[in-house]
C-alpha cells in the first residue's frame, strides 16, 4: 500500500482521522535537501502504528525561496491529510558546517510555524534525547536507531531511507516523553490553583 507522496506505508493501518481514540504524531527530521517525516497513529495502551514515512526532497540547484516553498507545501499537505495533534521535530543542534546548520534551521522554522499555525503541539528533542529514548543510549549509531525503530513499529525490514527512520525515532521519542510532560504540567497546574 502506498502512502502520500509516493512512499510505502504498511497495509492495514488505521485511518488518520483521529477517530476511535487514535492520536496522530508527525515526526520530522528537518533538512532542506532531505526532510524526513513519519506519521504515527497512537492509541493508549497499544504500540504506535506507522501510517506513513518518507522523505521530502528539494533540488539543491533551485533557489532557496523555491525550496522553502516546496517544503512548506509538502509539510502543509501532510498536516492537512493526517491532522496530527503533535509535531515532534529534531532540535537544531550544533553543526560543524555553518551552511548546513543554516538550512536545517530554515527548514525547522518552516515546520514549526506550520505546526503552530495548525494548532498542533510542537515538541523539540535533541539527537541524544531521541537516541536515548528509542535505543536506550544517547550515543547509539544510525543502524542501532533503525533497528529499534523497526522493532518498535513492527516493521518487516529496516526503515529506509535514514531520514525517514530518524523522523520515526523522533515521533517515537515524543510518544514516550509526552505523557510524562502532560502529567508534570497537570501537577504543576494543580499546585498553582
Amino acid at each position: 500500500m502506498f502512502g502520500p507522496h509516493g512512499v510505502t506505508s504498511p497495509a492495514g493501518t488505521a485511518p488518520a482521522d483521529g477517530g476511535g481514540g487514535m492520536d496522530v504524531v508527525l515526526g520530522i527530521d528537518p533538512g532542506l535537501t532531505r526532510c524526513g517525516y513519519a506519521v504515527l497513529g497512537v492509541v493508549p495502551g497499544r504500540p504506535p502504528k506507522p501510517l506513513s514515512m518518507g522523505v521530502i526532497r528539494t533540488p539543491a540547484t533551485d533557489p532557496l525561496p523555491e525550496r522553502l516553498g516546496l517544503l512548506h507545501r509538502e509539510i502543509a499537505a501532510l498536516i492537512a491529510e493526517f491532522k496530527p495533534s503533535s509535531v515532534a521535530i529534531e532540535q537544531v543542534f550544533f553543526q560543524n558546517n555553518v551552511r548546513t546548520a543554516m538550512s536545517v534551521g530554515q527548514a525547522s522554522g518552516v515546520v514549526i510555524a506550520l505546526a503552530a499555525n495548525s494548532g498542533c503541539t510542537v515538541a523539540q528533542y535533541t539527537p541524544s534525547q531521541v537516541k536515548d529514548t528509542v535505543a536506550g543510549w544517547g550515543g547509539a549509531d544510525k543502524a542501532q536507531v533503525q533497528r529499534m525503530v523497526q522493532q518498535r513499529l513492527g516493521l518487516s525490514s529496516l526503515p529506509k531511507p535514514a531520514d525517514a527512520a530518524d523522523a520515526a525515532a523522533i515521533a517515537l521519542c515524543h510518544c514516550a516523553i509526552a505523557p510524562f510532560v502532560a502529567l508534570r504540567d497537570a501537577a504543576l497546574a494543580r499546585g498553582r490553583s
